[in-house]
């Protein structure tokens, strides 16, 4: 079973290391400088990012019946960012999502997420994809990112309204983190009938430039 520390994320496992550190020595905790995160997507540096999957979540909001919105989350994902500040129409990114992947939801008697999975049929389709196809920023901190979205095997174009976080050193490199938010049709891709409406899918997620 893995111990707390390592169960942690790697910037809180860190921390927690220097404060064990210190307490065993008696020593003053010595934590690391905390980071310092901008709004301008210019300030992060060229090259390539993997998408951080201990701190990016898919959050899908599905109209139940016209009455509600069930609320799932999808916790699966990795994804690959080719970065250009200078350059937007250079950008490129690609990501998967793990439909098989939701978070369990409590419901007494019933295994929810295994009902979902099959309304995905992520039997047959273990992916769900995204192909950017244009980045378009109109501000130092908000743009539009197009691309294709597949799911179950069928592909539509979609536009991401796209909010920048934050961008700056992280502790392990430079980071961007972004929230993304688009609505999808669930008769484009052959869903079920009575999910009535647009399903709001909401991206959070962190970015890692590689060395």
């Amino acid at each position: 079973m893995p111990s707390k520390v390592s169960a942690l994320a790697p910037g809180a496992a860190l921390i927690s290391a220097a404060i064990a550190l210190a307490i065993a020595t008696g020593a003053p905790a010595q934590q690391p400088a905390m980071p310092k995160p901008v709004q301008d997507y210019r300030e992060a540096p060229a090259g390539t990012y993997k998408l951080d999957p201990l701190h990016t979540a898919v959050i899908a909001r599905v109209p139940h019946f016209g009455f509600s919105y069930s609320v799932e989350r999808f916790t699966g994902s990795s994804g690959q960012l080719t970065w250009d500040p200078a350059n937007p129409a250079a950008n490129q990114l690609t990501a998967n999502v793990d439909p098989a992947s939701i978070t369990p939801i409590p419901v007494p008697g019933r295994d929810f997420a295994a009902d979902l999975g099959k309304v995905l049929n992520v039997a047959k389709f273990p992916t769900t994809s995204f192909a950017s196809t244009g980045f378009h920023p109109d501000g130092p901190a908000h743009g539009k990112v197009d691309g294709d979205l597949t799911i179950m095997g069928v592909t539509k174009h979609v536009v991401f309204d796209v909010t920048l976080v934050g961008t700056g050193k992280g502790f392990r490199g430079p980071v961007i983190g972004v929230t993304a938010r688009t609505q999808v049709d669930p008769r484009d891709y052959g869903l079920p009938p009575f999910i009535s409406g647009p399903i709001e899918l909401t991206i959070d997620s962190e970015f890692d430039k590689q060395a």
